[in-house]
This record gives C-alpha cells, sequence and structure tokens, in this order.
C-alpha cells in the first residue's frame, strides 16, 4: 500500500466524513482513476512521434499505454481514419496512489515559479484536469533522451457529487491548490 493510499484511509476519509456528515462510510469521495493522455500534431507529418510519446508516458506512468487513433479523415489536417495521433495510459488502484503521490511531491515542485495549480480545472463533477507544459518536470525522464518537449493532460477522476467535495478530497490529499 502506498503513502498517500494510507493517508486517505487514516486521514482523509475521518475529515470528509466529520466536514460532509456522511452516513455511510461509501458515500465519502474516492479516486477512482487517473488518465494521462498526449496528443500532438506532430504524429500527422511523422509517425515515429508517436512511438516517442509511448516511451514517456511508459516511463511516468509506469504501465503501457493504448495508441489514439483518429476516428474520420479531415483532409485539411492531412489525417486519415486510424491514423496515430498520441497515446494514453488509464491508471487505477496503487499505480494511480503512486502516480498521484509522485505528481504532487516531486514533479509539481520542479516546475519554475510554481505558485499551484488552478481550482478552474473541475467540470462540475468533482473530476479535475490538469495541464501540464513540458514532460521533463517528471524526474523518470531524461532531458537528454526526449527528441521533442511535449504537453500532458492528466485528469483525475473521483467518485465525487460536486466540485466542492472532489477540491477538498485533492486538498487532503496534498494537491497545491492556488491561492
Amino acid at each position: 500500500m502506498s503513502r498517500l493510499q494510507k493517508t486517505y484511509k487514516n486521514e482523509v476519509v475521518g475529515k470528509l466524513r466529520d466536514k460532509y456528515q456522511y452516513k455511510n462510510i461509501h458515500q465519502v469521495p474516492k479516486l477512482e482513476k487517473i488518465v494521462v493522455n498526449c496528443c500532438t500534431k506532430d504524429a500527422v507529418t511523422n509517425s515515429k512521434v508517436v512511438d516517442s510519446i509511448i516511451k514517456d508516458l511508459t516511463a511516468i506512468a509506469g504501465q503501457k499505454p493504448v495508441v489514439a487513433t483518429a476516428k474520420k479523415s479531415i483532409a485539411s489536417f492531412k489525417v486519415r481514419e486510424g491514423m496515430p495521433l498520441g497515446a494514453s495510459v488509464t491508471l487505477r488502484g496503487e499505480r494511480m496512489y503512486d502516480f498521484l503521490d509522485r505528481l504532487i511531491t516531486i514533479s509539481l515542485p520542479r516546475v519554475r515559479d510554481f505558485r499551484g495549480v488552478s481550482k478552474k480545472g473541475f467540470d462540475g463533477r468533482g473530476n479535475y484536469t490538469l495541464g501540464l507544459k513540458e514532460q521533463i518536470m517528471f524526474s523518470e525522464i531524461t532531458y537528454d533522451q526526449i527528441d521533442k518537449v511535449r504537453g500532458l493532460g492528466v485528469s483525475i477522476v473521483t467518485t465525487a457529487t460536486n466540485n466542492d467535495e472532489g477540491r477538498e478530497l485533492l486538498t487532503l490529499l496534498g494537491m497545491p491548490f492556488a491561492k
């Protein structure tokens, strides 16, 4: 069991239950999954870019990603149906908690002039989406081995019913929200 998972069970559940007066322990919001994805327009002209994205996501997440392909052809963008454009990986269970722990404690503080993540990334149902400008903020990626700096999308899916519960859950887990 990871450090963040122990924190959730021992501290966060009790605090959330006291604050929102849940009658049943199963009403307490919890993390369901984390989806990390990367998609780029460079994959249209160079198919080797997707291999680089897969290698980076595998190092970051510790799990092999799924290739994202174009669903339909768009001639003006030179995209054909079935063409690989990026990759995504869905983390659940212990890997999910390990990834979130590394993101909060190691990767986000490495960003220069970091003042916290935006509170506006919630979708109305307690899920949070975070955009990262570069993959080199993760310690698993070495700067010399990447071909190009790319951004990532991180979606944290929770069982919370509204934004307040989701924000409180992530705050108690240690997510550094901006003031």
